[in-house]
């Protein structure tokens, strides 16, 4: 008997778009899921041999690299920020769609940028060739959250994090000066277990005709 097939999903916005996708493809997770008092991390999924794990965006794309999950859906600035050799990203689920984008002070925009910045971000990778491609050295502070509070506090100039409706930045005295990368959720898999195994073949397939079907409605 086949292993079960581990699928990894993120907390958050994403999942909350994404379970109704999800639920067409035949991946619909058990009662427990849904129980917000639930501490649980996996999940049964109905009428299915397959688990789901719900973890940190970041760690979807971890759990799916190393062949620890065989698929996942994350953000395609987590697929960008590490760039795994063993992450294949076959599927634009078309849905969490957001920005990655620099933003600084609203009182202090200049025209001309230095040749260092220090930036505080979650996203050091993506940062730093994003700034590198200016002929900038960026020093990255990462930052897990609370982003917005670091050029007032004096912990960088500027910022680089994701924005949907800026609103946020607005509340924090911040304004979005360039774009870096346009976000939207994808199906990743695990190179290897493609090869190998036909459920995750099968997944692709029907999550792929799912959004041709949505494109073409």
């Amino acid at each position: 008997m086949p292993q079960p097939l581990t699928f990894a999903v993120p907390k958050g916005r994403i999942l909350e778009e994404a379970l109704p996708l999800m639920a067409r493809a035949g991946v619909v997770p058990d009662a427990e899921f849904h129980d917000k008092k639930s501490r649980a991390l996996s999940f049964a999924v109905e009428g299915s041999d397959m688990r789901l794990i719900r973890v940190r965006a970041f760690d979807v794309a971890t759990f799916v690299a190393h062949g620890a999950a065989q698929v996942g859906i994350v953000g395609s600035d987590v697929v960008e920020e590490f760039a795994y050799s063993d992450l294949y990203a076959p599927v634009d689920l078309n849905i969490g769609h957001c920005r990655l984008s620099v933003a600084e002070p609203a009182g202090e925009v200049q025209g001309a940028l230095p040749s260092h910045l220090r930036i505080a971000s979650k996203y050091p990778n993506l940062t730093r060739r994003h700034f590198e491609k200016l002929g900038i050295q960026a020093e990255v502070v990462k930052l897990n959250g609370a982003m917005e509070l670091a050029p007032s506090l004096g912990l960088s100039s500027r910022i680089v994090d994701l924005v949907s409706t800026g609103r946020t930045l607005k509340d924090n005295g911040l304004v979005e000066t360039s774009r870096i990368l346009d976000i939207s959720a994808r199906l990743i898999v695990n190179r290897a277990a493609l090869k190998t195994d036909e459920r995750v073949a099968a997944l692709v397939d029907a999550f792929r005709a799912l959004v041709a079907g949505k494109e073409a409605a």
